[in-house]
């Protein structure tokens, strides 16, 4: 989790708010309510969109995925993701950036998602919009000691419709 934190600590969510963004329950379907990535369990009203900013870098082979479980679409749906370079629009190598997840909900009910968070170290066979065939660790050969790799992150969020 503390890696995740790190990860989100300023990437805000590009409208003026705080990084990880706002906990206002004021909902719109035009402009989603932007919630912390940290907080991993999430209330939110029929017709409410939301997003989660989570930091990534595509130079680093660090990239975020909406993995299995996914939710049950008769509470929430995903409305996509987009990514925005922190280098804004020039192209600048090695710069990072955030990738947002949408989501809206959809009926009154629980559900939960699961985000992978993959590196050089932790996956392989993945590229920015395919996750790994395997979540388990990566076989990638390590320079010096012969550590095992780790396993990639997977952070689960709970989401209740009211």
């Amino acid at each position: 989790m503390a890696a995740l934190l790190a990860l989100v600590t300023g990437c805000g969510s590009g409208t003026g708010e705080p990084a990880g963004g706002a906990t206002s329950s004021t909902s719109t379907a035009s402009r989603p309510t932007s919630r912390q990535a940290k907080d991993t369990n999430i209330t939110a009203e029929p017709g409410e969109r939301f997003t989660l900013a989570v930091g990534q870098n595509a130079s680093t082979r660090e990239y975020w995925y909406l993995v299995d479980p996914e939710p049950d679409s008769s509470v929430l749906v995903s409305r996509g993701q987009v990514y925005a370079s922190d280098a804004g629009d020039a192209a600048a190598a090695g710069a990072g950036g955030r990738l947002t997840f949408t989501f809206e909900a959809k009926g009154k009910g629980t559900t939960r998602f699961t985000l992978l968070h993959c590196t050089f170290t932790t996956c392989q066979g993945n590229t920015s919009t395919v996750p790994p065939a395997t979540t388990g660790p990566s076989t990638t050969p390590t320079t010096g000691a012969t550590t095992p790799s780790q396993t990639p992150e997977r952070v689960t969020y709970t989401v209740t419709v009211n």
